[in-house]
């Protein structure tokens, strides 16, 4: 149903898999495209499933699917970013399919970038983890730990499921107005990961590039759900759901 294809599965081991997929406040996007474009990070697959969205990403003239895989060997990472909603019968399956590819890899961790709803957001950092030392980490350079509160999503089935797999998992969250989007949410989110993976990525450009990204996410997005919305007028393509986020 889902598979991760990568093009050199060579020197994985002990890099950090970061997931950055569309939520609230679409932190995950907007970190993780600032962080593909400051890093000059490198292409190196894709998740693909005849259940996703039939939609193509246009970068640069080039035609690119919209779940892609890209790897930092500075900081040794690589960050799932995906540019449509991950359709909600998809996320137990998809959460299984990273978590067997972190495994097969011998990856080190397994982090979630995300926002938190807030009435009054601020810059205040948050974490998720079942991971004792990395909330000791976390205390040390004043995120907090979240002690009382719900995730959903991919994030969420991977915390819960990370388990199972032995497998060392944390979500990073920064207070978002589920209203409206604000680049300064992903840079909340890059500092508390600078903190925690100890990286050093400088976000002085991260203001004007972040608003380029959200307007062309919330544009794919709505693309992907007129999509779904003509496809369930008739009867070409399966159930996909439609965006969440749009």
């Amino acid at each position: 149903m889902i598979a991760i294809k990568i093009t050199n599965d060579k020197g994985l081991k002990g890099y950090t898999l970061i997931e950055a997929f569309p939520g609230i406040g679409l932190v995950g996007p907007m970190a993780g495209s600032y962080m593909v474009e400051k890093l000059g990070m490198d292409y190196i697959g894709y998740i693909d499933s005849e259940l996703f969205p039939p939609i193509a990403s246009i970068h640069n003239a080039t035609p690119m699917r919209p779940a892609r895989i890209y790897k930092s060997d500075k900081y040794k990472f690589l960050l799932l970013i995906s540019e449509f909603t991950i359709p909600p019968m998809l996320v137990y399956p998809l959460a299984d399919e990273i978590l067997a590819f972190a495994r097969k890899y011998s990856l080190q961790r397994i982090v979630s970038v995300g926002g938190m709803p807030s009435q009054k957001p601020g810059d205040i950092i948050y974490v998720a983890s079942s991971d004792k030392e990395l909330l000791k980490k976390a205390a040390k350079s004043g995120i907090k730990a979240i002690q009382e509160g719900v995730v959903a999503g991919v994030n969420a089935a991977l915390l819960v499921k990370s388990q199972d797999y032995g497998i060392s998992t944390f979500d990073v969250m920064a207070e978002v107005d589920p209203r409206i989007t604000d680049p300064k949410y992903a840079e909340t989110a890059i500092e508390g990961l600078n903190e925690l993976l100890d990286m050093d990525i400088d976000l002085e450009e991260l203001d004007k590039e972040a608003k380029e990204v959200e307007a062309k996410i919330r544009e794919l997005l709505k693309k992907v759900r007129e999509s779904h919305e003509q496809y369930a007028q008739g009867d070409a393509s399966p159930e996909t759901g439609p965006s969440m986020y749009a």
